[in-house]
């Protein structure tokens, strides 16, 4: 009778065993986190409970903020992102339950930027399977399809974006890790969305290795050895970003006169602050106020010594006021030291500026961040050589026993360990200036920068030394020499063919080149002649250095086009520079030294 009845009742058959099934999961519980959590920079979000969820190993789940069971040991900022912790909590309860599944869809910046790397190798060792589906779309990197093409964002926001799958079966077989991605308009990735599953799309199998645990696609070859070399940021240990003025309109000028007129009038209280402020276009920041000072300004006597050369743009120094009540990040920990007589290495950690890795600059100034780049992931990191401990500007880094005697002399901002080893290698004394000279010139081998372009991409550059002291003393030279240029102090600068031509006004109203005639021309009747091709597109960093160089001072009276006939020359001998570097290159990557 009771067959009868089930029989006749409809679905009763599939309400039993969803009955079933239910009991079964009960018994085995599986745990599915969906979500597309806030992605906020440095979280507002910080306190006792989200601080131990990141920075201790929980339930065997690693720490973000370490990496092979060590600590990161740099600023890690972007870890306090709110998407960061959202994945941390998923990792934390799938790792409770034993199994289940995490799907978000996030920032991408933690697939592949080296901050992250410990947070990458802590969701690695916990799940079981893990799958990218990078979805792209950075503006702020400007991003572009493989084909040249547009790339929008999914969602009405700058930051590129993916989709992360995540499972734990509780097997302890490892499985798949892969990375797929879609380029292209927003509606055509709806579409793709729409239509396709993971599966169906094209994707890669990743093997992500030590030491940056990466879930992108990369090649690594070569990795083993580059890893032997020492990075830059260990030889010299002393190092931060360029300042970050956040009113450079202002507070930096192209002539020491024009900048001291806008200051005496900051300082003028006669003036209203809503007077300055529209004359100047000049807005409070959540760290500086403009009515504060400019009453600090007034009050100072000695005001006009904070005037002061920085190196702006490649071969494009320009004046700054550079005081602590008018630049928001002045890095005083630091940067003084670029004040004294000195020299420093401009570079960046990573790189997304096309295919080829040109992002180092030489400095005599204090620096601008986006020296060699302006795009937010290119910040540049200055290297100073050397430190001025009298400007109560000693290194964190330099141990109280090596401190200069007496105490007001320079130091060398270099790794003692490391260039006591050198030195015993070669059976010779190094200067430093010769140090600096031959890691300027590695990073300015053609053959170094194109082997090597994907791990300089991710991280800070990393220096082979040659076990053949000749080399280096011949690669020291070789940097010597291409330092000058920039500096603009070397003789090879008198001698040059590019000649200032034309008739009617020097105002600079476009740039525009011709290469059969070899000539730029800043309006229609004046030109530069004899500028080689190659001059003309010389890259530094994110820089078209002329093109920069002119477009920076369109709709003005082109005041010294000397100074560009020196620029032009500098970028022609620094090819033939880097063109005698690579002869020497092949010794050192055959023979390196691992110190």
């Amino acid at each position: 009778m009771e067959d009868i009845q089930q029989a006749e009742v409809p679905g009763i058959e599939a309400l039993s065993a969803e009955s079933h099934n239910a009991g079964r999961v009960k018994q085995e519980p599986i745990l599915v986190i969906l979500g597309n959590p806030p992605y906020s920079g440095i979280s507002s979000n910080i306190n006792k409970w989200t601080e131990k969820l990141l920075k201790t190993d929980l339930d065997g789940a690693q720490s973000f903020y370490k990496v092979d069971g060590s600590p990161l040991g740099e600023r890690k900022l972007w870890l306090q992102d709110d998407y960061v912790k959202f994945l941390r909590f998923a990792q934390w309860k799938i790792q409770k339950a034993g199994k289940g599944i995490v799907a978000m869809i996030t920032n991408h910046a933690w697939l592949d930027n080296p901050t992250f790397r410990g947070m990458r190798q802590s969701l690695i060792q916990t799940f079981d399977q893990i799958y990218i589906l990078n979805l792209h779309g950075n503006s702020m990197k400007k991003e572009t399809a493989p084909d040249g093409g547009k790339d929008e964002n999914v969602f009405d926001i700058r930051t590129g974006v993916a989709i992360s799958i995540f499972v734990k079966n509780g097997k302890s077989k490892k499985g798949e890790i892969s990375h797929a991605e879609i380029f292209g308009y927003r509606k055509a990735k709806y579409q793709w969305l729409g239509e396709n599953s993971y599966a169906s799309t094209s994707h890669q199998t990743l093997s992500p290795m030590k030491p940056y645990y990466l879930l992108v696609p990369f090649d690594t070859s070569n990795m083993d050895h580059y890893l032997d070399w020492r990075s830059i940021k260990e030889l010299f240990p002393s190092n931060v970003t360029g300042i970050v003025t956040a009113r450079d309109s202002f507070i930096i000028s192209q002539t020491e006169d024009e900048l001291l007129r806008r200051i005496t009038q900051f300082r003028n209280l006669e003036l209203t602050d809503d007077l300055i402020k529209k004359a100047y276009k000049l807005k409070d920041t959540r760290g500086w106020s403009m009515s504060v000072a400019r009453k600090a300004l007034a009050q100072q006597d000695n005001w006009e010594d904070k005037i002061t050369k920085i190196s702006y743009r490649p071969f494009d120094n320009r004046y700054v006021y550079y005081s602590e009540d008018m630049v928001d990040w002045p890095r005083q920990e630091l940067m003084p030291n670029m004040l004294e007589k000195n020299l420093g290495i401009i570079t960046v950690r990573q790189s997304k500026t096309g295919s080829n890795w040109s992002h180092a600059f030489i400095v005599d100034n204090i620096v601008e961040s986006c020296l060699v780049s302006s795009k937010t992931s290119e910040i540049g990191y200055l290297f100073p050589l050397y430190l001025y401990p009298n400007q109560n500007q000693l290194s964190e880094f330099l141990p109280l026993d090596e401190l200069p005697q007496p105490i007001w002399k320079k130091s060398a901002n270099i790794d003692s360990l490391f260039i006591k080893t050198l030195e015993a290698t070669y059976s010779k004394n190094i200067d430093p200036e010769d140090f600096l000279y031959y890691v300027y010139a590695v990073l300015y081998s053609p053959t170094y920068r194109e082997t090597y372009a994907p791990f300089l991409k991710i991280d800070y550059p990393r220096i082979p030394f040659t076990s053949d002291p000749e080399v280096f003393e011949e690669m020291a030279r070789l940097g010597e020499r291409l330092k000058d240029l920039p500096l603009l102090r070397s003789e090879e600068l008198e001698d040059s063919t590019v000649r200032f031509q034309g008739t009617g006004d020097d105002i600079i109203r476009f740039r525009r080149y011709d290469p059969d005639q070899k000539r730029l021309y800043i309006n229609k009747d004046k030109y530069f002649e004899n500028l080689d091709p190659e001059v003309w597109h010389y890259q530094i960093g994110g820089y078209q250095v002329l093109d920069k160089y002119i477009k920076d001072r369109k709709d003005q009276p082109l005041t010294d086009p000397r100074h560009i006939i020196r620029i032009a020359t500098a970028l022609a001998r620094t090819l033939e520079i880097q063109s005698k570097i690579d002869e020497s290159f092949p010794r050192i990557n055959r023979n390196y030294l691992v110190l």
